[in-house]
């Protein structure tokens, strides 16, 4: 399945400062996801964060690819703006992502956060995302369209053509409070009908357990059980 996955500079502090530093981190997300085999569909690089849009071959390969992009990255700027200490606010998040209901959803999400934040009317004015791939096949090596991107079109002006009609209105309240609500608690974004398949292959409930002081209340105690505990490491490994 796809992975949204968010990753915020500490303190949620520009981490990307001059065009060289976005090219720069382009440059070693694209060895990343080739070396642990998490293709990118979707992206883009606000100031202080990046969104991408996934789908790992491999369970471990996410964290693998995100550890390898934050230490290089890190280093990068260390040695280039004289400073030192963390670069990230911890660790990334992300969600699983329904392809059929929610893929493209999320795609027009991620491409669109220019947009949101006042930084351009346009998406495909801003240089540092997925959208002038997606949207008017300007050449990307970082991009490894998925299979749904493929079926818009046969040819590929049909796709670009479909993928920009997709842009043409706006993203509804309710798909902006989903996608929020799922990246925020590392939840599945999806309809509630999907969501049984899920838990049945895990092997566990997608439902956050109580936490903290709500350890010894009756629905902390009911949540747990010897199958979610045995597995509680699949969902996470994304």
């Amino acid at each position: 399945m796809p992975l949204h996955v968010i990753q915020r500079g500490n303190n949620r502090t520009s981490i990307f400062r001059s065009p060289s530093d976005f090219k720069c981190f382009r440059a070693i997300l694209f060895e990343a996801s080739r070396r642990y085999h998490c293709p990118i569909h979707v992206y883009v690089l606000m100031t202080n964060h990046v969104h991408l849009l996934t789908t790992p071959e491999d369970e471990q390969g996410p964290a693998r690819m995100m550890q390898a992009v934050g230490r290089q990255f890190t280093y990068y700027v260390n040695a280039r703006y004289a400073r030192t200490g963390t670069l990230w606010e911890g660790r990334y998040r992300s969600s699983l992502v329904h392809t059929e209901r929610y893929l493209l959803t999320c795609s027009r999400y991620i491409e669109l956060n220019p947009v949101r934040a006042g930084m351009t009317n346009d998406p495909g004015q801003y240089p540092w995302s997925s959208y002038r791939y997606n949207a008017l096949g300007i050449p990307d090596r970082l991009i490894t369209p998925h299979a749904l991107y493929r079926e818009l079109g046969i040819r590929l002006a049909d796709r670009l053509a479909a993928y920009r009609s997709l842009f043409e209105d706006a993203l509804a309240p309710q798909e902006l409070d989903a996608i929020r609500r799922a990246i925020n608690s590392g939840d599945l974004l999806s309809d509630d009908d999907f969501r049984p398949s899920v838990e049945a292959t895990l092997q566990r409930s997608l439902t956050r357990r109580p936490h903290g002081g709500d350890r010894r209340s009756s629905a902390f105690q009911a949540s747990k059980s010897p199958t979610v505990a045995r597995s509680s490491h699949a969902f996470q490994a994304f």
